[in-house]
């Protein structure tokens, strides 16, 4: 897959209607927007396509609309919040058809600079199946170039992010990828097929079986490859060693032997944990006070669980980070929404702060880490996509990557 792609700077939006696909899945609390992140990221793409005199017409998903169109996941809140980002009428076209009369005539009495927001793209239904085709048809018709800048739903082929662009590029339209996209292939893209070395990644989180080909395709590219979170232990296990009532992925222990002879055999350092913080139980709820103690990874008892990094693989960890030029970093070290769990975490996030090296959150939980740990600002980038970013990481073709233009 190119990762050379056509962006917002490569084509002449004046007087053009450019439908442009943004992650405007924000969390809402009583018709309120509780975290604005999503739609400040996507501000720099609609102002640069405002300013080039272009006719901006957005459209974003917002929940998952198990319940069929509803008034809880419409998207007028957002339009609400970007008028007053912008400084400018945010015309919304609450249609629950998205593409219908009411869309077609607010794009209609556009003038140069405007900008219409189009209701919830999954009120049309499942965009990956052939009702899409229509949709994508209908999209297409209201537009004549196309703006990716939704990396968090770039690995779904749904109408809205890649099967558009098949009728926009038929009928001589530009197919472009916003800032934010291009931000997130310039670092994740680039971290992983062409790092500055030594390239350090570490993965965590709670199953191996989340991480097979993640794990594997890095082994590939990186020179360390640091593991921590549940998924540690089914490690451990699979070097014989005694991991108590600790998570563990059965299914996947031959699966972990592969990989650390795959380290061996390419010359890469595969770093586990050399220490643990046990406990009697998962603490319920989540942020519980608990006890906990610090012991050796082969000297878990058998019954206690380990629930975070010790001390000791916080600090080879940290080591491992200070000689790296890259970092790639997706997944907690343990059960970090616990304060008392949260040590092995917070030292990683620390590690990477205090570095020089490039450093790349690779969304979902460990970007949440980040944010809420106050460490977002010392990160040279971090993922606005959990699920995609993994795939990326994987080595995987990005839908809405690959559907834009290549240079």
């Amino acid at each position: 897959m190119s990762l050379n792609k056509k962006s917002v700077d490569d084509f002449h939006a004046k007087g053009k209607r450019v439908l442009v696909r943004c992650d405007f899945n924000v969390p809402l609390k009583d018709g309120e927007i509780t975290d604005e992140t999503r739609i400040n990221a996507a501000l720099p793409t609609i102002n640069k396509l405002i300013g080039d005199g272009g006719k901006v017409i957005l459209c974003s998903h917002l929940g998952k609309v198990k319940e069929g169109p509803n008034e809880k996941e419409s998207l007028a809140p957002v339009a609400k919040r970007l008028s007053e980002k912008l400084g400018k009428e945010v015309k919304f076209v609450a249609d629950y058809n998205v593409t219908g009369e009411a869309a077609t005539a607010a794009v209609d009495a556009m003038n140069e600079g405007d900008v219409v927001l189009l209701q919830n793209t999954r009120f049309r239904g499942k965009e990956e199946t052939k009702n899409g085709e229509d949709f994508s048809k209908e999209l297409a018709d209201l537009c004549d170039a196309y703006v990716c800048d939704a990396f968090g739903s770039s690995h779904r082929a749904h109408a809205s992010v890649a099967g558009v662009t098949d009728v926009v590029r038929a009928k001589g339209g530009d197919c472009a990828v916003g800032y934010l996209m291009q931000k997130e292939i310039d670092f994740l893209g680039n971290a992983v097929e062409n790092p500055v070395r030594p390239f350090v990644a570490i993965l965590g989180g709670a199953k191996v079986a989340d991480k097979l080909n993640v794990i594997s395709n890095l082994l590939e590219k990186c020179d360390t490859l640091i593991i921590g979170g549940g998924m540690a232990y089914t490690f451990l296990k699979a070097q014989g060693k005694e991991i108590g009532t600790s998570l563990v992925d059965d299914e996947k222990i031959d699966y972990c032997k592969e990989m650390m002879a795959k380290a061996e055999s390419l010359g890469k350092k595969l770093l586990l944990p050399v220490d643990t913080t046990i406990a009697a139980a998962f603490p319920n709820p989540i942020d519980a006070g608990i006890k906990v103690e610090y012991v050796p990874s082969d000297a878990i008892p058998a019954d206690k669980m380990g629930l975070d990094i010790g001390p000791k693989t916080a600090e080879l960890y940290a080591d491992a980070v200070k000689t790296a030029k890259t970092v790639v970093w997706n997944g907690p070290m343990g059960v970090f929404e616990n304060p008392i769990l949260a040590k092995g975490t917070i030292a990683v996030a620390e590690s990477l702060a205090e570095t020089d090296a490039t450093t790349i959150i690779g969304g979902g939980d460990s970007a949440a880490a980040v944010n809420q740990l106050g460490f977002a600002d010392k990160m040279s980038h971090i993922s606005t996509g959990g699920g995609a970013s993994l795939e990326f990481l994987e080595g995987k073709v990005l839908p809405g990557v690959a559907a834009a233009d290549d240079k």
